[in-house]
Protein backbone atom coordinates (compact mmCIF):
# COMPACT_ATOMS: atom_id res chain seq x y z
CA UNK A 1 0.00 0.00 0.00
CA UNK A 2 1.52 3.31 -0.82
CA UNK A 3 1.08 6.75 1.40
CA UNK A 4 -0.13 10.12 -0.57
CA UNK A 5 2.38 12.65 0.61
CA UNK A 6 -0.28 15.20 -0.48
CA UNK A 7 -3.06 13.92 1.92
CA UNK A 8 -4.42 15.48 4.73
CA UNK A 9 -3.41 14.13 8.38
CA UNK A 10 -6.60 12.84 9.48
CA UNK A 11 -6.32 15.13 12.79
CA UNK A 12 -6.67 18.09 10.29
CA UNK A 13 -10.34 17.26 9.55
CA UNK A 14 -13.04 17.13 12.45
CA UNK A 15 -15.01 14.37 12.43
CA UNK A 16 -18.27 15.65 11.54
CA UNK A 17 -18.52 19.33 9.62
CA UNK A 18 -19.17 21.98 12.35
CA UNK A 19 -20.87 25.39 12.06
CA UNK A 20 -18.31 28.45 12.47
CA UNK A 21 -17.89 29.47 16.09
CA UNK A 22 -15.51 32.34 17.89
CA UNK A 23 -12.59 30.54 19.36
CA UNK A 24 -11.26 33.18 21.85
CA UNK A 25 -7.50 32.24 23.07
CA UNK A 26 -5.50 32.83 26.14
CA UNK A 27 -1.90 33.84 25.40
CA UNK A 28 0.28 32.66 28.38
CA UNK A 29 1.32 29.54 28.82
CA UNK A 30 -2.14 28.49 25.75
CA UNK A 31 0.24 29.52 22.68
CA UNK A 32 3.67 30.56 23.75
CA UNK A 33 5.67 29.67 27.34
CA UNK A 34 5.47 31.85 30.07
CA UNK A 35 5.41 30.87 33.90
CA UNK A 36 8.36 28.24 33.09
CA UNK A 37 10.87 31.65 32.56
CA UNK A 38 9.38 32.82 36.20
CA UNK A 39 9.88 29.70 37.64
CA UNK A 40 13.27 29.57 36.44
CA UNK A 41 13.62 32.99 38.24
CA UNK A 42 12.23 31.95 41.15
CA UNK A 43 14.74 29.06 41.57
CA UNK A 44 17.67 30.82 41.24
CA UNK A 45 16.38 33.67 43.40
CA UNK A 46 15.93 30.97 46.05
CA UNK A 47 19.21 30.01 45.38
CA UNK A 48 20.12 33.57 46.27
CA UNK A 49 18.09 34.14 49.40
CA UNK A 50 18.79 31.63 51.85
CA UNK A 51 17.16 31.99 54.81
CA UNK A 52 18.33 30.62 57.90
CA UNK A 53 15.19 29.03 59.75
CA UNK A 54 12.57 28.76 56.82
CA UNK A 55 12.84 26.31 54.40
CA UNK A 56 12.92 26.55 50.43
CA UNK A 57 9.12 25.80 50.42
CA UNK A 58 8.23 27.96 52.94
CA UNK A 59 10.53 30.65 51.28
CA UNK A 60 8.04 30.30 48.32
CA UNK A 61 5.20 30.36 50.07
CA UNK A 62 6.11 33.99 51.51
CA UNK A 63 6.65 35.00 47.71
CA UNK A 64 3.55 33.52 46.93
CA UNK A 65 1.61 35.65 49.32
CA UNK A 66 2.79 38.58 48.17
CA UNK A 67 2.33 38.07 44.43
CA UNK A 68 -1.10 37.59 45.07
CA UNK A 69 -1.85 40.83 47.08
CA UNK A 70 0.53 42.61 44.51
CA UNK A 71 -1.47 41.40 41.38
CA UNK A 72 -4.80 43.24 43.28
CA UNK A 73 -3.21 45.83 43.57
CA UNK A 74 -0.89 46.72 40.72
CA UNK A 75 -1.75 43.76 38.15
CA UNK A 76 0.66 41.31 36.45
CA UNK A 77 4.09 41.16 34.88
CA UNK A 78 7.92 41.88 35.51
CA UNK A 79 7.99 44.98 36.81
CA UNK A 80 4.79 43.81 39.60
CA UNK A 81 7.10 40.70 39.67
CA UNK A 82 10.12 42.68 40.53
CA UNK A 83 8.53 44.25 43.02
CA UNK A 84 7.09 41.10 44.53
CA UNK A 85 10.82 39.87 44.71
CA UNK A 86 11.89 42.77 46.53
CA UNK A 87 9.42 42.98 49.38
CA UNK A 88 10.03 39.33 49.89
CA UNK A 89 13.69 39.91 50.41
CA UNK A 90 12.70 42.94 52.79
CA UNK A 91 9.90 40.70 54.96
CA UNK A 92 12.27 37.80 55.52
CA UNK A 93 15.60 39.65 56.29
CA UNK A 94 13.01 42.24 58.07
CA UNK A 95 14.81 45.41 56.25
CA UNK A 96 14.99 46.93 52.40
CA UNK A 97 17.07 45.56 50.33
CA UNK A 98 20.64 47.80 49.48
CA UNK A 99 21.05 48.91 46.38
CA UNK A 100 23.48 46.49 45.35
CA UNK A 101 21.15 43.81 46.22
CA UNK A 102 17.91 45.49 44.16
CA UNK A 103 20.43 45.27 41.19
CA UNK A 104 21.23 41.60 42.26
CA UNK A 105 17.51 40.73 41.93
CA UNK A 106 17.02 42.83 38.23
CA UNK A 107 20.09 40.40 37.25
CA UNK A 108 18.29 37.37 38.40
CA UNK A 109 15.27 38.67 36.57
CA UNK A 110 16.63 39.65 33.41
CA UNK A 111 15.38 36.88 31.05
CA UNK A 112 11.96 38.16 31.95
CA UNK A 113 12.41 41.56 30.00
CA UNK A 114 14.31 40.14 27.51
CA UNK A 115 11.12 39.88 24.92
CA UNK A 116 12.06 40.10 21.34
CA UNK A 117 11.50 36.14 21.22
CA UNK A 118 8.79 33.85 22.57
CA UNK A 119 8.75 30.37 22.78
CA UNK A 120 5.72 28.87 20.78
CA UNK A 121 4.15 25.53 22.37
CA UNK A 122 4.53 22.93 19.88
CA UNK A 123 1.90 22.65 17.07
CA UNK A 124 0.53 26.32 18.06
CA UNK A 125 0.85 28.18 14.86
CA UNK A 126 -0.24 25.21 11.95
CA UNK A 127 -3.32 24.70 14.23
CA UNK A 128 -3.90 28.43 14.22
CA UNK A 129 -3.97 28.21 10.24
CA UNK A 130 -6.16 25.38 9.98
CA UNK A 131 -8.66 27.02 12.66
CA UNK A 132 -8.72 30.12 11.34
CA UNK A 133 -9.79 28.69 8.26
CA UNK A 134 -13.09 27.32 10.05
CA UNK A 135 -13.63 29.70 12.62
CA UNK A 136 -13.49 33.14 14.03
CA UNK A 137 -10.24 33.24 16.30
CA UNK A 138 -9.81 35.87 18.65
CA UNK A 139 -7.01 36.90 21.61
CA UNK A 140 -7.34 37.76 25.13
CA UNK A 141 -4.35 38.02 27.54
CA UNK A 142 -3.91 40.08 30.76
CA UNK A 143 -1.20 41.39 31.67
CA UNK A 144 0.77 44.94 31.60
CA UNK A 145 -0.34 46.47 27.99
CA UNK A 146 2.96 46.88 26.29
CA UNK A 147 4.51 43.68 27.76
CA UNK A 148 1.64 41.28 26.49
CA UNK A 149 1.68 43.35 23.08
CA UNK A 150 5.51 42.82 22.67
CA UNK A 151 4.76 39.09 23.41
CA UNK A 152 1.90 38.80 20.63
CA UNK A 153 4.51 41.11 18.26
CA UNK A 154 7.31 38.84 18.95
CA UNK A 155 5.03 35.84 18.26
CA UNK A 156 4.23 35.78 14.52
CA UNK A 157 0.39 34.99 15.57
CA UNK A 158 -0.98 37.85 15.59
CA UNK A 159 -2.57 37.99 11.75
CA UNK A 160 -4.63 34.53 12.84
CA UNK A 161 -6.72 36.64 15.44
CA UNK A 162 -9.84 39.45 14.16
CA UNK A 163 -9.21 41.04 17.45
CA UNK A 164 -6.48 41.10 20.04
CA UNK A 165 -7.74 42.74 23.75
CA UNK A 166 -5.02 43.22 26.47
CA UNK A 167 -6.86 43.25 29.86
CA UNK A 168 -5.96 43.72 33.48
CA UNK A 169 -7.73 40.72 34.83
CA UNK A 170 -9.81 38.78 33.33
CA UNK A 171 -12.89 37.61 35.68
CA UNK A 172 -16.78 37.50 34.47
CA UNK A 173 -16.91 40.97 33.83
CA UNK A 174 -14.36 41.00 31.22
CA UNK A 175 -16.10 38.27 29.59
CA UNK A 176 -19.38 39.92 29.62
CA UNK A 177 -17.93 43.10 28.47
CA UNK A 178 -15.90 41.29 25.56
CA UNK A 179 -19.13 39.34 24.17
CA UNK A 180 -21.13 42.93 24.16
CA UNK A 181 -18.35 44.46 22.85
CA UNK A 182 -17.89 41.23 19.88
CA UNK A 183 -21.73 40.76 19.74
CA UNK A 184 -20.60 37.17 20.62
CA UNK A 185 -23.16 34.28 21.25
CA UNK A 186 -21.79 32.81 23.94
CA UNK A 187 -23.43 29.38 23.29
CA UNK A 188 -21.07 29.07 19.73
CA UNK A 189 -18.32 31.06 21.74
CA UNK A 190 -15.42 29.35 23.64
CA UNK A 191 -12.22 30.17 25.60
CA UNK A 192 -9.14 28.03 25.38
CA UNK A 193 -6.77 28.21 27.71
CA UNK A 194 -4.59 26.41 30.45
CA UNK A 195 -6.39 28.73 33.86
CA UNK A 196 -8.79 27.34 35.77
CA UNK A 197 -9.39 30.71 37.57
CA UNK A 198 -8.67 33.27 34.41
CA UNK A 199 -9.69 31.13 31.32
CA UNK A 200 -12.41 28.41 32.38
CA UNK A 201 -14.19 29.44 35.15
CA UNK A 202 -14.89 33.29 34.46
CA UNK A 203 -15.91 32.19 30.85
CA UNK A 204 -18.54 29.46 31.76
CA UNK A 205 -20.03 32.24 34.57
CA UNK A 206 -20.25 34.77 31.59
CA UNK A 207 -22.28 31.80 29.59
CA UNK A 208 -19.31 30.89 27.43
CA UNK A 209 -18.11 27.08 26.69
CA UNK A 210 -14.01 26.85 27.53
CA UNK A 211 -11.68 24.53 26.35
CA UNK A 212 -9.23 23.66 28.73
CA UNK A 213 -5.77 22.80 28.16
CA UNK A 214 -3.44 22.26 31.14
CA UNK A 215 -0.17 23.27 31.61
CA UNK A 216 2.59 21.47 33.85
CA UNK A 217 3.44 25.13 34.79
CA UNK A 218 0.92 26.99 35.47
CA UNK A 219 1.15 29.84 38.17
CA UNK A 220 0.19 28.69 41.26
CA UNK A 221 -2.02 31.86 41.99
CA UNK A 222 -3.72 30.44 38.49
CA UNK A 223 -4.92 27.00 39.49
CA UNK A 224 -8.57 26.21 40.71
CA UNK A 225 -10.84 23.30 40.34
CA UNK A 226 -12.54 22.69 37.04
CA UNK A 227 -15.84 20.65 37.62
CA UNK A 228 -15.19 17.72 35.35
CA UNK A 229 -19.64 17.09 35.43
CA UNK A 230 -19.30 20.43 33.49
CA UNK A 231 -20.84 19.54 29.51
CA UNK A 232 -19.83 23.45 28.93
CA UNK A 233 -15.58 22.43 29.01
CA UNK A 234 -14.20 20.55 27.11
CA UNK A 235 -10.94 19.16 28.86
CA UNK A 236 -8.32 18.00 25.84
CA UNK A 237 -4.15 17.15 26.60
CA UNK A 238 -2.54 19.46 23.65
CA UNK A 239 -3.19 22.24 21.66
CA UNK A 240 -3.17 20.06 18.77
CA UNK A 241 -5.91 18.45 19.54
CA UNK A 242 -7.85 21.30 19.00
CA UNK A 243 -8.53 20.45 15.30
CA UNK A 244 -10.31 17.05 16.18
CA UNK A 245 -13.27 19.27 17.94
CA UNK A 246 -13.63 22.42 15.97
Amino acid sequence: MTHDATAPLPSATPPVPLPRQVLVFDADDTLWENNILFERVIDDYLDWLVHPILTRAEVRGVLDDIERANAVTHGYGSKVFLRSLAECFARLRERPATGAELERISELAAPLVERGHVELIPGVAETLTVLGARHDLRLLTKGAQDEQSEKVDASGLAHHFRSVHIVAEKNPDTYVALIDELGLDPATSWMIGNSPKSDILPARKAGMRAVFIPHEHTWVLEDDVVDGTDAGVLHIRAFTELLDHF
